[in-house]
């Protein structure tokens, strides 16, 4: 009996009968869950910062934070990286502001007897300003409601934080100009969607946030916001009115009513 020959080596590599075949990457199975994150792990915007810094000024004018937790706050909202870190920072103060897509005031509401839109005609006054400046070292200032703003209004918040509203507002002069400069603190300036709006500031190791220039309605003063803010932020936005937010809930209330 002779020795059976020895069986050649089989070739190896992708060409070999033998050789496992290739597993795609792209057919493993993904974890539970892994397809889309939770909002919390979304990452945050230099906008959603802003927003929320702009929140905690504006507690800060109005005495629910104190300097020192502002100060802890502020600077956690602008390490933040995701919408979890920015959420908590806000969850504890009556009007949060939540992270998130912004819904836009393009659209104007109406009630049963016509526009709700501003006659500027009783709004541009004439006459003396109530007031034509404010400052913030170590605290807060507002100026909101009906008051009166002239032709030149100037702020300054220095490790402190103001709020400047004309939803309500007077106006002395059809073209004003108003001025903020933000030193370590926050100024925040409210619009409503009527108003001729212009921003120019700029900031330096800080922001200066414009969500509000464009045309307003026929007869709008003209108002130009301008300034810096170092190792701060300035945010200027347009915000419906308390009424036109009342005539738009009683709107989708009515639209839900007619649904059902």
């Amino acid at each position: 009996m002779t020795d059976a020959e020895p069986t050649p080596p089989r070739p190896e590599g992708p060409d070999s009968p033998t050789a496992p075949a290739p597993r795609p990457a792209d057919l493993t199975p993904a974890a539970p869950g892994s397809a889309e994150l939770s909002h919390d792990r979304l990452r945050a915007s230099d906008a959603d910062r802003e927003r929320v810094a702009d929140a905690l000024r504006e507690a800060l004018a109005e005495g629910r934070l104190d300097m020192e937790e502002f100060g802890e706050r502020l600077d956690a909202a602008y390490r933040a990286r995701t919408y979890g870190e920015l959420s908590p920072l806000t969850h504890d103060l009556p009007a949060a502001l939540q992270p998130g897509p912004r819904i836009s005031m393009a659209k104007r509401t109406t009630d049963d007897d016509g526009s709700l839109e501003i006659d500027w005609s009783e709004r541009v006054v004439g006459g003396e300003p109530s007031s034509t400046g404010a400052v913030a070292i170590w605290g807060g200032f507002n100026r909101k409601g009906g008051w009166t703003i002239g032709r030149l209004f100037t702020s300054f918040a220095m490790w402190g934080g103001g709020e400047i509203d004309l939803r309500e507002a007077r106006f002395a002069d059809r073209d004003v100009v108003i001025r903020c400069f933000a030193l370590m603190g926050g100024i925040h300036v409210t619009v409503p969607p009527e108003l001729n709006v212009t921003v120019k500031g700029f900031g330096i190791m800080g922001g200066f946030d414009d969500d509000a220039t464009g045309v307003g309605t026929p007869g709008s003063p003209r108002v130009v916001v301008t300034g810096f803010a170092l190792m701060g932020g300035v945010g200027v936005d347009r915000k419906l009115r308390k009424e036109e937010r009342r005539a738009l809930r009683a709107q989708r209330r009515e639209e839900r009513r007619r649904l059902h």
